[in-house]
């Protein structure tokens, strides 16, 4: 539930920056800016997907949300340096929370028992 309530939480943000994206569109920069706040906006839709079916305790859902924390994990990684350290170490953090959830034994046996179920 930690794990699927965070990536509800990153999909959030992810929304956030494709609004705040189409609000800072300059006609100079129209493609870029569009472009990237459909990555944006496309992105929260799938990461929130996966929150919803994490919820509902569905087993595929695991393997998307598990990499989007490893690409989270990188983007840490990248931005240690200087004054990002506050966002870099929050982002780790979440990843690291996120990725635990996943992969601890129990969520793992709840999963498995859900497809068991349907089966």
């Amino acid at each position: 539930m930690v794990a699927a309530s965070l990536a509800a939480l990153e999909a959030f943000v992810l929304a956030a920056l494709g609004v705040l994206e189409l609000a800072s569109l300059r006609s100079v920069r129209l493609t870029m800016g569009v472009t990237t706040a459909a990555f944006f906006l496309a992105a929260a839709v799938g990461l929130a997907w996966c929150a919803w079916s994490l919820w509902k305790v569905r087993r595929w859902a695991r393997g998307p949300v598990v990499m989007v924390q490893l690409i989270q994990l990188g983007l840490a990684w990248n931005l240690w340096a200087g004054s990002t350290k506050p966002l870099s170490a929050g982002l780790a953090v979440v990843a690291l929370v996120a990725m635990v959830g996943l992969l601890h034994p129990a969520s793992t046996a709840a999963l498995e028992d859900m497809d068991a179920r349907d089966a």
